[in-house]
């Protein structure tokens, strides 16, 4: 039992909780490292009882949020009701952060592991030493399509995981094929956009980086930008998008393509750089980097593309439905899903210049097509691309992972039946060590 207070009110009752802790290696600008941000709020910000009418879980959850390597700008994210560890591992398996990840699951009681991509291998290793711990890996792979892993090293880490949730069926096949899990322990969850909470958690971000709408200065004009939210790595393709623009600037000639992203200088970057030089499209590509500001430079756009030749279900195409932008995407990963087989976005071949090119050049000429396509896209992500829909499943998971007791030490069904019984609603559950500086110096190792 664990003493289960809001953070923002009086103090509750004793209730049965349980912990779960997402970890992630860092909180860079990444669609995974948002998926995990976004998964500790919604559980740290709704917290009920059993039986409420549209809500995630029959259980009362207590959220954590573990960075393996470092935080970065989504750390403005995260709700003040998660309790974070910052473990800043030196080695892919550092065994001093192992061993505080242990104590800190330990001191807090955390039931469930939910580790995102490359991560397993430390919660996998941390769960050796936190007997009862269940462990749910969250794979986001985007490189599915053109990159194959090592599926025993997977196996090895994952021997002792409950389940795995996938953001495409590509993955899903995968882990049920070369992981050897059983079909009912995967689960396709789509990824989802953030709900209120969240929202208002950009809206901080927004002012830390101090770029509100009214403030935004974009080149080109309004009616001819394009912009692609992508981190630069080469499954996203931009070279592709790049060969695009050239044929769209021959139609169009004052479109203005914004790429925002974490750029770095490694060769890849500057490939798409030379790129941009060789087409003489110095003045019509913008390279905006990183930004916290993404909600305002969307509405400030006429289209959304991605140009990728790999993906898993790429967030930028949910953001691009929030802004009720036109979409343009390449039929990869989960991308036709998400744009409704075409009903929702334009579809293009990957590796296709030229058709990706004419189906910008064909929205950028007709503005009424792009606010049908706007249209459908925004209600088509508010309908199926939730918040709400998606933590029904992965609570879901959750609960199979312990009554499952993947290792035979796991919390029982006995132990966990009822435990969200007659608990009324807490906007907050608010975690032991709750503190942004915490770095579980309370906990005593051995």
């Amino acid at each position: 039992m664990r003493k289960v207070q809001n953070h923002s009110g009086p103090s509750q009752r004793k209730r049965n909780a349980i912990g779960v802790m997402q970890i992630v290696d860092t909180l860079e600008m990444g669609g995974a490292e948002r998926v995990a941000v976004n998964i500790a709020n919604c559980l740290a910000n709704r917290q009920v009882s059993r039986g409420s009418q549209g809500r995630y879980s029959s259980y009362l959850y207590c959220s954590y949020l573990c960075t393996t390597r470092r935080d970065g700008p989504l750390e403005a994210l995260v709700s003040p009701g998660v309790g974070r560890l910052r473990l800043n591992r030196r080695y892919r398996l550092d065994t001093w952060a192992i061993r505080r990840m242990a104590a800190f699951i330990k001191a807090n009681e955390i039931r469930i592991l939910h580790a995102h991509g490359a991560s397993i291998f430390m919660a996998s290793a941390a769960a050796w030493f936190a007997p009862g711990v269940q462990v749910i890996w969250h794979d986001h792979f985007g490189r599915c399509g053109t990159e194959e892993r090592p599926a025993w090293l997977y196996r090895m880490a994952l021997r002792r995981a409950a389940g795995a949730i996938v953001v495409n069926e590509m993955l899903a096949e995968w882990s049920r094929s070369r992981l050897k899990f059983a079909a009912d322990r995967v689960v396709y969850v789509p990824n989802f956009v953030a709900g209120g909470e969240a929202q208002a958690g950009q809206a901080s971000l927004t002012a830390a980086t101090a770029r509100g709408a009214e403030e935004l200065e974009l080149p080109g004009r309004a009616g001819a930008r394009i912009v692609c939210v992508a981190n630069f790595r080469p499954q996203k393709d931009h070279i592709n998008l790049i060969r695009a623009m050239e044929r769209v600037v021959r139609q169009v000639k004052d479109a203005q393509l914004l790429l925002v992203g974490q750029v770095s200088d490694d060769a890849h970057c500057q490939a798409i750089r030379a790129e941009i030089a060789a087409r003489g499209l110095g003045a019509r590509v913008t390279f905006l980097g990183e930004r916290g500001d993404v909600p305002e430079i969307l509405r400030a756009c006429e289209i959304g593309v991605l140009a990728s030749s790999s993906e898993g279900l790429p967030l930028s195409l949910l953001e691009y439905g929030v802004a009720g932008l036109a979409a343009v995407a390449t039929r990869v990963g989960q991308c036709a899903e998400v744009l409704e087989n075409g009903k929702a976005g334009v579809l293009v071949a990957p590796v296709a210049p030229e058709e990706l090119g004419e189906a910008i050049v064909a929205l950028l000429l007709s503005p009424e097509k792009r606010a049908e396509l706007g249209v459908r896209l925004r209600e088509r992500v508010a309908s199926v691309y939730s918040a709400e829909a998606a933590m029904r499943q992965i609570c879901g998971a959750y609960e199979r992972a312990l009554k499952l007791g993947a290792r035979g030490e796991g919390v029982s069904e006995d132990e966990t039946e009822g435990a969200g019984d007659d608990v009324e609603i807490l906007e907050s559950s608010r975690p032991r060590f709750a503190s942004r500086n915490d770095e579980v110096a309370r906990v005593k190792l051995g």
